[in-house]
């Protein structure tokens, strides 16, 4: 889908947004199509009972015609019984078109969120994303399957009694519209403040939503803080204030209905009057008369169904703009240059980095050389650059200033899919699905058969306990891996690791929050991992840092010292004291023999 243009209220704007929303039918314009052609027989079936009137009214209560007492209702029914079959069909085939719409928007939105940069995702809430999929796009299939219905069904009803009352009485036709401008008038000053409403309500839903996500998602901390009922409140608040926009939108659209009905009312109050006088003085027929007030009356109740079109379009309009602001968000771009496995060097080369909309460097002048096969141990204060300064080898970020090279090759010329394709990452915050245990490893590769499934979990020292579990691989381990130990997540993570096979490895701090026990077994597996792989590890413990090839200190965004782990003890600088203060005992590592 092409990306949405912002609008205003104006009259144009108004056309633009009825036009963007009639392009996102055009994928389903047969069904459409076929709705508008049977639309248009039903509004004729309906022009045809108007007409039928004058016949009906002469030929049956002046003329005594005993064969049409027979004739016209019979005709009557038939004619609605058509009517109802092909208004089923009519309405099956717009309400699948809006379901179809949904899917599909809610695939191509979803599909353009997931390919966002990762800075966005620090910038917007998960449950604002999920609103927009779920409750935005939710509205659009509304307005498809009724208000775009009416517009087709009513719109040519209206148009169809209209000819029949001009044909009838032109003059009467004439009085009994002159009101409609007006109706109409007033009818879209209340949409466009429909439409600010509808906007500020789906804003309300999506901060129900935030809290929904945040609050069930934290239920351990809530929980042992105790703020379950500052939650209670807060959502209470929240929902008060989403039902407080509902209602305006209600009055709103009440007040259509209400104006309608007065302006309705008035128009065939006069004609009633002006036409009573002239069957009384015999200038027309009471059937002419009534032929035209049955299309009259026939036209109203369409008009009124028009106006609630108008309300449903405003609806549409406030929830594409909201859509619209992700789709005019530019995806992560790569090169397009296939990336083969590093053979020799990854080289930053005075690479500087800043988050957007901060001051200051989180990075400056960043200059390393890492060699095929090293592992790269990563330490410092907290806040001194780490996690970002491993980020932007898989394009997580883009330097400020510099290059990241990979064999000479600007890792921006290369393509996403092949650069990140050869990279995997273990860190401390594990992310796990709620689904099996097999699922999650197979993550890493998709395709990976069973026996790779079970050896790359034996090679996380996973095979053991995942065998313990009720279902074995086929246990649902629960969102996040609820179900397991923090030890037995931390494995399953460096399993789906072993299974992708990357030549470059980052280790984010992967033990920070074990016990000594877990500690061991994920260590045992790491070791594992890191085997013959490029390893950059931000590390915790004493171990990692021992038998690292190399040793970064950063300090405030730049690297402060480097050397090995004997070399930087001796120095008395930042890595000594940092490994005084803050480094576990020798004595409480698992270190290997590699």
């Amino acid at each position: 889908m092409g990306r949405l243009r912002k609008g205003g209220d104006s009259p144009t704007a108004f056309l633009r947004d009825l036009r963007r929303l009639f392009t996102l039918i055009v994928p389903y314009w047969r069904r459409v199509l076929l709705a508008v052609f049977l639309s248009l027989i039903v509004s004729g079936i309906n022009g045809s009972l108007a007409w039928l009137v004058k016949p009906a009214m002469n030929g049956i209560f002046l003329e005594k015609d005993r064969s049409l007492l027979l004739l016209i209702p019979l005709g009557v029914l038939l004619l609605y019984l058509f009517r109802g079959a092909l208004a089923f069909a009519h309405s099956y085939l717009m309400t699948s078109v809006g379901m179809k719409l949904i899917r599909d928007l809610r695939n191509r939105l979803y599909e353009h969120i997931t390919f966002l940069p990762i800075r966005y995702y620090n910038e917007k809430s998960s449950g604002l994303m999920i609103s927009r999929i779920i409750n935005d796009v939710g509205q659009l299939q509304k307005v498809v399957a009724h208000s775009v219905k009416d517009l087709f069904v009513e719109g040519a009803t209206v148009a169809v009694l209209t000819a029949v009352a001009f044909a009838r009485r032109w003059d009467l036709t004439l009085i009994a519209l002159t009101v409609m401008p007006l109706a109409f008038y007033g009818v879209g000053r209340l949409g466009m403040r429909l439409k600010r409403v509808t906007k500020e309500a789906q804003r309300k839903i999506s901060l129900i939503t935030e809290l929904l996500t945040e609050s069930f998602s934290g239920i351990k901390m809530v929980k042992i803080f105790g703020r379950e009922g500052t939650l209670v409140s807060l959502f209470a608040k929240r929902n008060q204030d989403f039902y407080r926009e509902n209602m305006r939108a209600t009055r709103i659209t009440e007040a259509t209905s209400l104006l309608m009905e007065l302006v309705g009312g008035a128009g065939i109050a006069f004609v009633l009057w002006y036409g009573g006088r002239l069957v009384i003085e015999d200038v027309i027929t009471p059937g002419d008369f009534f032929s035209f007030l049955a299309a009259i009356f026939m036209i109203y109740t369409p008009a009124k169904r028009l106006a609630k079109v108008n309300n449903g379009i405003q609806r549409a309009r406030a929830s594409l703009e909201r859509v619209n602001e992700f789709f005019t968000l530019p995806r992560e771009e790569g090169g397009h240059i296939e990336l083969q496995p590093v053979r020799e060097l990854i080289e930053f080369r005075g690479v500087s980095f800043s988050y957007p909309g901060t001051e200051g460097y989180a990075l400056r002048d960043i200059n390393l050389r890492i060699r095929k096969g090293e592992i790269i141990a990563v330490v410092g204060r907290s806040g001194a650059g780490k996690t970002t300064l491993v980020d932007l080898i898989p394009r997580l970020h883009d330097p400020t200033e510099g290059v990241i090279l990979i064999d000479g090759t600007d890792i921006r010329e290369a393509t996403l899919a092949s650069l990140r394709g050869q990279i995997g990452v273990v860190s401390q915050d594990v992310i796990l699905f709620n689904d099996t245990v097999r699922a999650n490893i197979g993550f890493g590769r998709p395709g990976a058969d069973e026996e790779e499934i079970i050896e790359a979990a034996k090679a996380a020292y996973a095979h053991e306990f995942i065998m313990d579990l009720p279902g074995g691989y086929d246990s649902v381990i629960g969102e996040k891996g609820v179900r397991l130990s923090g030890g037995q997540r931390q494995r399953l993570s460096i399993a789906r690791a072993v299974l992708k096979n990357p030549p470059i490895l980052i280790l984010d701090e992967a033990t920070s929050s074990l016990d000594t026990h877990a500690e061991m077994m994920v260590q045992k597996a790491l070791y594992s991992l890191m085997k013959n792989r490029t390893t950059l590890v931000i590390a915790h413990r004493l171990s990692t840092v021992k038998m690292a090839s190399r040793i970064i200190v950063l300090d405030r965004g730049v690297i402060a010292e480097e050397g090995t782990h004997s070399e930087l003890i001796g120095r008395d600088g930042i890595y000594k004291r940092l490994y005084e203060n803050q480094l576990l005992p020798e004595t409480h590592q698992y270190v290997p023999d590699i």
